[in-house]
């Protein structure tokens, strides 16, 4: 099949971008869109010509760093799929596709489509993690967790990190990965010590590099795991339980 590439080209963070085309003739269309990618980037490396920056890894769906805006939708056209789970099959012969990196202040340009997303580890480097003593190690069954809770708990677990949910909201609001990242620790037994905690100190770090959310849902749609906008009912509940209940516990200490 053929199909002509329309790619964000920009040399470094301060430098100006610009648009440029490339045509791709007779490319399988069993191949990722990623497998693409490499395919166009033998090509300038033959001509002498820079190859294009794109985030990549696991190329399984898993790691998250094949961040791309095709045709102006995360990952593409496809549900429930990251960059390098969507196959070429799934777009028209001989279309154009427009490719562009993750537009939010949060998520700078590095180059071309690499953007720098470690805002998100630093939201989890403030609390989406379990430092309560909790004794020697103990058999895994004595820990009892209803099911309901196991579940939700995964399906939170889930997130890779994307940033496709910021790409997608038109406030570049991070409030799906934050309560993802929350809510997958605090819905187990072992996450209940510094629950309120956590979430002042995850969404405060939040706040201070993404947008606020409006309830557009474009996160969910968006997100390759298909993760529910349900977990931000939940952050946001938490987050006002922990103004009053950590006021609280500072008016007793004082």
């Amino acid at each position: 099949m053929d199909l002509n590439l329309k790619v964000w080209r920009q040399d470094g963070p301060d430098a100006a971008g610009r648009f440029e085309t490339y045509e791709m003739r007779e490319v399988s269309a069993e191949m990722s869109f990623l497998e693409l990618f490499d395919v166009l980037n033998e090509q300038l490396n033959a001509r002498g010509e820079e190859p294009v920056a794109f985030d990549h890894d696991c190329r399984e769906g898993i790691c998250g760093s094949c961040a791309m805006m095709i045709d102006g939708r995360a990952h593409g056209p496809e549900t429930g799929t990251a960059t390098c789970q969507l196959h070429l099959r799934k777009l028209q012969n001989g279309a154009t596709v427009t490719v562009e990196p993750w537009r939010a202040a949060g998520f700078p340009i590095i180059r071309d489509l690499a953007v720098d997303r470690s805002a998100f580890d630093r939201i989890v480097e403030s609390g989406g993690y379990i430092t309560a003593p909790t004794g020697s190690a103990r058999d895994a069954n004595e820990i009892l967790v209803p099911k309901e809770s196991s579940d939700a708990a995964m399906d939170a677990a889930a997130c890779i990190g994307c940033g496709a949910c910021v790409a997608a909201c038109p406030n570049s609001a991070a409030q799906l990965f934050t309560a993802a990242k929350y809510s997958h620790l605090s819905l187990l037994p072992q996450g209940q010590p510094e629950r309120f905690t956590r979430v002042v100190a995850m969404v405060e770090e939040m706040e201070r590099w993404f947008g606020s959310c409006t309830n557009h849902g474009e996160c969910e749609a968006a997100c390759p795991k298909e993760i529910s906008i349900d977990f931000i009912a939940l952050l946001n509940r938490d987050y006002v339980k922990a103004q009053f209940k950590n006021r609280k516990l500072a008016g007793q200490k004082s």
